[in-house]
């Protein structure tokens, strides 16, 4: 059979099974994302093949490989034509879910294959093997581990593909000599255990996508077609979320506008590990920010502020405050993220720096509060997470390097960790005791940066509070941007598994 007529619909291949069960005949199934062929995967599928009378290869489609940015190389179509043209295989599908398991259900074959390196149910960062082990038992199959060859893709790709800048493939190389991916699987699971509260402004992300339709012949504006809208739980909501990923417990402190507007908006929007204390002042609206987005490149057209910017009143802050007097010593980390937009008043703050174990802080500055919100305002910090412009509007220096910027603010803040992000040139970050390390961006494709800072702040914190070290932290939390930066808005949080997946694949 030519190669291409081996390529099936997942549904259409539902009646081809059954009819090759009806026969009597042994149905197997393979399934990954066989992105970079090699001899250990042939080897796999000959196995396979091995095990019945006709070979079923269903392959990971682009959206669901969470092998990272840049993964993977080769598209779902080019991936299937490749294995199509195989002679164990009998006919390919591509997946339509994240796993295997509906897969497995629909066409309820004999066999289910894996390879051997998924034997180790305690290395299965996923879950999935187990699910899917579930599954072919739940049809009357059997699961079977090859014992072929292995080969690593990712490790592969790595060395074959020209997939990092020369600085960041310089840095991978030698941060693989000095860390295993053991050991960096173990610093993240570190942070399962770290009891955490999060402090901070909520803010509602609104995008509406529009089309811009030129300049008016009546006035000095651009007009734009609306398209749609969506809506997003930014600012604390979502470093909440992605803290959630990691940390089995999530308390939440923060603060909605009159009548407790966008409070069932909040709690839907809010992962069911995540158990918020609300409340409300009536002098200032809950904050939104609406932006106008042109779809196509997610270019930001314009945006409106629905804020006040006002401090708290006087009874609402006493009541903050009480509550916060009684839980902040029950807290591993203590995180806040501080968008300057009237939260954090003075006595907040001493109150937290006084009483977290450890503390963790972003002060944000942004077009509400430029030059007003600077991270210098808090006494005292155990980490502090701030990008450039940040770091240097806080020490009122813009030309000193930032190296030396970075333990002028560790000393001021009493801050033994300090890591300062800057965009495309990756990060840096400080440990009192063993100074300053460079880690470089890992992608360089970007879909929207939005919350990209929010996600390195919420995932490297509660590492640097278990005590992993500053180096290892930062590679976790550059690891998290570069998949925040391919996630629209704050549409979904960086979760777990993929971000160990990814970090996986970069020490490949």
């Amino acid at each position: 059979m030519p190669a291409k007529e081996k390529i099936k619909a997942i549904r259409d291949l539902s009646k081809t099974v059954a009819d090759f069960k009806a026969r009597g005949k042994k149905v197997v199934l393979c399934h990954g994302v066989f992105d970079v062929l090699h001899p250990g995967h042939i080897r796999h599928l000959e196995a396979a093949k091995r095990e019945g009378d006709v070979l079923i290869v269903s392959v990971t489609p682009d959206r669901y490989v969470n092998k990272g940015p840049g993964r993977p190389i080769f598209p779902d179509s080019l991936r299937s034509e490749v294995l199509a043209s195989l002679t164990p295989v009998d006919f390919v599908t591509i997946n339509e879910w994240p796993t295997a398991v509906e897969t497995i259900k629909l066409l309820k074959p004999s066999v289910f294959v894996k390879g051997n390196d998924y034997k180790d149910r305690e290395k299965d960062v996923t879950g999935g093997i187990q699910e899917e082990e579930n599954a072919i038992e739940s049809v009357g199959g059997r699961i079977v581990f090859t014992n072929e060859i292995s080969f690593s893709s990712s490790s592969l790709s790595n060395s074959l593909f020209n997939l990092y800048s020369q600085e960041t493939a310089a840095f991978l190389d030698g941060f693989r000599k000095r860390v295993t991916e053991e050991e960096m699987t173990t610093n993240v699971n570190k942070t399962a255990d770290c009891k955490t509260l999060v402090i901070g402004d909520i803010i509602i992300d609104e995008y509406h996508y529009c089309a811009p339709m030129g300049k008016s012949p009546k006035e000095n504006v651009i007009v734009t077609r609306h398209l749609s809208n969506e809506s997003f739980a930014g600012g604390v909501l979502a470093a909440a979320n992605h803290l959630a990923s990691l940390c089995r417990t999530v308390d939440l402190v923060t603060c909605l506008g009159p009548e407790r507007h966008f409070e069932d908006f909040v709690r839907s929007h809010l992962k069911k590990n995540v158990h918020p204390t609300l409340f409300s002042r009536n002098d200032a609206p809950t904050i939104v920010k609406r932006r106008f987005v042109e779809p196509s490149f997610m270019r930001k057209l314009f945006e409106i502020c629905f804020l006040n910017g006002d401090n708290l009143p006087e009874p609402v802050e006493k009541e903050i405050y009480n509550h916060l007097d009684r839980i902040l010593p029950n807290y591993d980390l203590v995180l806040v993220t501080d968008f300057g937009h009237g939260l954090m008043s003075p006595r907040l703050i001493d109150l937290i720096c006084r009483k977290a174990k450890f503390l963790a802080v972003n002060a944000q500055t942004n077009s509400a509060n430029a030059g007003f919100n600077l991270v210098t305002k808090y006494p005292k910090a155990d980490y502090v997470c701030i990008d450039e412009p940040e770091a240097r509007l806080a020490m009122h220096d813009r030309t000193t390097p930032l190296e030396k910027i970075i333990e002028q603010l560790s000393e001021q803040l009493k801050a033994r960790f300090v890591t300062v992000t800057h965009g495309n040139n990756g990060c840096i970050v400080y440990c009192r005791e063993k100074g300053s390390f460079k880690i470089p961006v890992f992608t360089k494709t970007v879909v929207d940066t939005v919350g990209a800072g929010d996600a390195f702040l919420s995932i490297s914190s509660p590492c640097v509070a278990m005590g992993v070290s500053m180096e290892c932290a930062g590679f976790i939390g550059n690891a998290a941007g570069a998949l925040k930066v391919g996630i629209v808005g704050n549409r979904s949080s960086v979760e777990k598994a993929p971000l160990l997946k990814y970090i996986t694949t970069l020490l490949k």
